[in-house]
């Protein structure tokens, strides 16, 4: 049981993106982020950046992190909005597999323990970058509409997210 939930723990929980200091990030000796799009960066399905998300992304870049989009969304659509925020991407990912995180970290020219993992699934962004060694960051979802499966799967993630809770290994 030890060993499943050190691969479902995140390294840190925060509400949102924007509350990701790159600051804090370097001081952990992080160079790289990794990070899902739907309902991290944007609600899902929807094609717009808030202003205050492009502003961290450019913060991130102004301050030397090299980022990768990971995400199991369709080409186009992760190739579009990769795009508008000017970072390579991975799509259809197919997360937790290790593959597409051995490609973001291909990419982004780094080793595991330099790089952040940002998304808002346990089973899919913390369990596959777990799973690799890196830093993961777990964020609250941005919108309760999602795919019907993802919905599933949220409840089974609330009762291991309350675990967690229980055994101190996030807050």
């Amino acid at each position: 049981m030890q060993r499943i939930l050190k691969y479902l723990s995140p390294r840190e929980h925060v509400d949102n993106v924007l509350l990701i200091n790159p600051q804090h990030l370097k001081k952990k000796g992080i160079r790289g982020i990794a990070i899902d799009l739907d309902n991290t960066l944007l609600p899902w399905k929807d094609d717009t950046f808030l202003p205050e998300v492009l502003a961290w992304v450019m913060e991130l870049k102004n301050n030397g992190f090299k980022i990768c989009i990971v995400s199991n969304a369709k080409p186009q659509r992760v190739k579009d909005l990769s795009k508008i925020l000017d970072v390579p991407a991975v799509w259809k990912a197919v997360k937790p597999s290790k593959g597409a995180f051995r490609k973001a970290l291909s990419i982004l020219e780094l080793e595991p323990s330099k790089v952040a993992m940002i998304g808002d699934q346990i089973f899919t962004d913390t369990l596959g970058g777990n799973r690799l060694g890196l830093y993961t960051i777990l964020v609250n979802p941005l919108e309760k509409k999602e795919f019907v499966l993802t919905m599933q799967v949220r409840k089974v993630e609330k009762l291991v997210l309350r675990a967690l809770r229980r055994r101190g290994c996030i807050k």
